[in-house]
């Protein structure tokens, strides 16, 4: 299996992107399209990750008060468990660190804490519900 992750470069990039985010946020976990599509996905940067050429996950970066602020972090059911989203979460925090960032952010899904907390992130608020969606913020060092 080879994951590879990128940058999105261009509109057909960014297809893919919109794709996997559709496939898991509105139809598998039924979170409204209106709701999932924002204003922040045209000032974001975008990546996505390939396993043997397939599209398998994304995710978007924005700096907010020179915090990275990870967001919309997707890997598509066929996927996970396979280490794809972990090698696109440290290809994205690598991209932060590039950019001078010191501190990374996130609103994780209560199910997926324990994933985020193996990549150093750690709890910093109580439960709260984003999208329909049990969520804590996590944080870290970059």
């Amino acid at each position: 299996m080879q994951v590879e992750v990128q940058q999105v470069k261009n509109d057909s990039d960014f297809a893919i992107c919109m794709a996997i985010r559709m496939e898991v946020f509105v139809f598998e976990q039924g979170v409204a399209a209106e709701e999932e599509w924002d204003a922040h996905d045209k000032e974001a940067v975008h990546f996505f990750a390939r396993v043997d050429g397939k599209p398998a996950a994304t995710a978007r970066l924005r700096e907010l008060d020179g915090i990275a602020k990870l967001e919309r972090m997707a890997v598509r059911a066929a996927f996970r468990g396979k280490g794809v989203g972990d090698a696109l979460l440290n290809f994205v925090m690598d991209h932060a660190r590039s950019m001078g960032l010191k501190r990374a952010k996130l609103s994780a899904q209560t199910h997926a804490l324990e994933f985020y907390e193996k990549l150093g992130f750690e709890i910093v608020s109580d439960e709260y519900i984003e999208a329909g969606i049990p969520h804590k913020a996590m944080e870290r060092d970059l």
